[in-house]
């Protein structure tokens, strides 16, 4: 059945309302949520001119890593969803085949543990920073091509 001019008006309505409370959400995740075609929404987002998923991500990296003081753009790792300078910080970061091991294609754990060395390090409203206690935790093993998120939180601050 085709759409009528009124329900795509609506739809596109209740897109960018739903892109401001969710601006991660990719154009799947939006299309079942609106029990739509992949295709439908990208069609009304660039009829409203909204940037597709990986676009928006970067966009949004680089403000919030304006705010970050201990290090440069060039030298972080991943890409910076939301910071809040000496607070808390989430980030992603997409694994390829140069992180795993070859023979279990299994990220190895220095990729892992430096992704969150550099969240936890971006946090520290200082020129230079030092991690000297950090708690992560593995909830399953990350192959290649896996999407890794970090969440780093300031729980104690000391002089």
């Amino acid at each position: 059945m085709p759409r009528t001019d009124k329900q795509r008006i609506e739809r596109c309505e209740k897109l960018l309302k739903y892109l401001e409370e969710n601006p991660m959400a990719t154009d799947e995740i939006i299309a079942k949520a609106f029990k739509v075609s992949v295709n439908t929404i990208r069609l009304d987002r660039a009829r409203l001119g909204i940037k597709e998923f990986k676009v928006r991500l970067k966009e949004k990296a680089k403000e919030s890593m304006k705010k970050v003081t201990s290090m440069s753009l060039s030298e972080f790792v991943g890409d910076m969803i939301s910071f809040n300078t000496g607070a808390s910080a989430k980030a992603r970061l997409e694994t390829n085949e140069s992180m795993v091991f070859e023979k279990i294609n299994v990220v190895k754990g220095q990729y892992i543990y430096s992704f969150a060395e550099m969240i936890a390090i971006s946090l520290i409203p200082t020129k230079a920073a030092l991690v000297g206690v950090a708690n992560i935790k593995y909830v399953e093993k990350v192959r290649a091509g896996e999407v890794i998120y970090a969440i780093a939180e300031v729980k104690r601050k000391t002089r």
